[in-house]
């Protein structure tokens, strides 16, 4: 009979010694573990949108009547949805479940077991970790104090092996962009450039423009933060076209669920109300960062995303990390070289940000 052990023995070694990615929780499990009523918690360390998706996206959802039917393995109507929305043809279009899942299908494209993937952190953990379930090796180059990254040092880490470079842009959690003559020298390297734009609607800057001129460029969204549809998963990302005919090939064939494909592409048809909520959004992380800047106890670094990163100056994130999650209010905390005592803090509505502020008063 075979045992627990013979099939211990049979698991990749390199993926029980990985590091597991450690994902943000629901604000059910959060009301759960603090007993404070759901209606309560003042989530703002997921970086989704706290206005919600618009109302026509529920009506759709309510409305639709085929949801016992496979969706469209090709994605027809969204990709047409999507080309009228970023004005790239839908040939060099391919969308997922989230974008997590197309960086997995890139990975899983491009990288064989022991093929390099250059990472440059503090950034996204979505990039090391789907890196090494696909046998790959990260390979870190830290980006700058100021959060630029280090081309140089890219350069100079460039190898036979190395088949992917990941930027994310604006960064994620230092919501810093990476400027477009930065990423024009990268895809001038023989290797695959991709560029995360997951926040793209709160910078307005994006390199999706250059995609049809460079056959190595890729440019990643999402609809997960400005559109308010993190919880159905879908995403899309702007490649050369002969890349989307090989990663249609190895996508699961119904990846975009029905659902995630009915309330993306009636996302796009309200517009109106989702630029409404992105401006509401910018304008309240400027205003967070100046209430946030006014603390004794944070340096504030600017942010181009919908979520600001603060290091805390008297090094003491951990306790006002836990004294926030005792008042039902949850930020991201972070405790690494690159990130020593440092918060990240969605932006909320401005009912959230002066609750929050109180509370650090009280807690700094």
């Amino acid at each position: 009979m075979t045992s627990s052990e013979d099939i211990e023995g049979l698991i990749r070694p390199e993926l029980k010694a990985m590091k597991a990615y450690i994902p943000i929780e629901p604000t059910d499990v959060l009301s759960q573990r603090t007993d404070i009523p759901e209606e309560n918690v003042i989530k703002l360390d997921g970086n989704e949108n706290p206005y919600g998706c618009s109302a026509s996206v529920k009506k759709a959802l309510a409305d639709y009547a085929y949801y016992n039917l496979y969706p469209d393995p090709e994605q027809r109507e969204l990709r047409k949805a999507l080309e009228k929305y970023t004005g790239i043809s839908s040939e060099y279009i391919l969308a997922g479940s989230g974008s997590d899942e197309l960086i997995d299908l890139i990975l899983r494209l491009f990288v064989k077991p022991g093929d390099k993937v250059i990472n440059c952190p503090p950034t996204f953990g979505m990039y090391p970790f789907s890196t090494e379930v696909c046998g790959g090796k990260v390979v870190s180059i830290a980006r700058n104090q100021d959060f630029s990254i280090d081309v140089a040092a890219i350069k100079k880490a460039i190898d036979k092996q190395t088949k992917v470079i990941f930027i994310a842009s604006p960064n994620n959690p230092s919501g810093n962009i990476t400027p477009e003559q930065i990423i024009l020298e990268l895809v001038n390297i023989p290797t695959v450039v991709v560029i995360d734009e997951a926040y793209f609607e709160f910078s307005g800057s994006s390199v999706a423009s250059l995609v049809p001129k460079y056959a190595n460029l890729i440019v990643l969204r999402t609809f997960s933060k400005w559109a308010g549809l993190a919880g159905l998963r879908v995403g899309y990302g702007i490649f050369p076209v002969n890349m989307v005919k090989y990663l249609m090939k190895i996508k699961q064939p119904y990846n975009v669920n029905t659902a995630a494909k009915v309330a993306a592409i009636e996302s796009l048809k309200d517009m109106n109300y989702l630029r409404g909520t992105i401006n509401a959004i910018i304008d309240e992380r400027e205003r967070l960062l100046t209430r946030l800047s006014q603390l004794d106890c944070m340096k504030v670094y600017p942010s181009q995303a919908n979520f600001i990163l603060c290091s805390v100056l008297n090094g003491k994130a951990k306790a006002i990390h836990e004294g926030l999650q005792k008042k039902g209010i949850f930020v991201r905390y972070f405790d690494t070289p690159l990130l020593n005592n440092c918060l990240r803090i969605s932006v909320g509505k401005p009912e959230h940000t002066d609750t929050l502020i109180a509370a650090l008063k009280e807690i700094c």
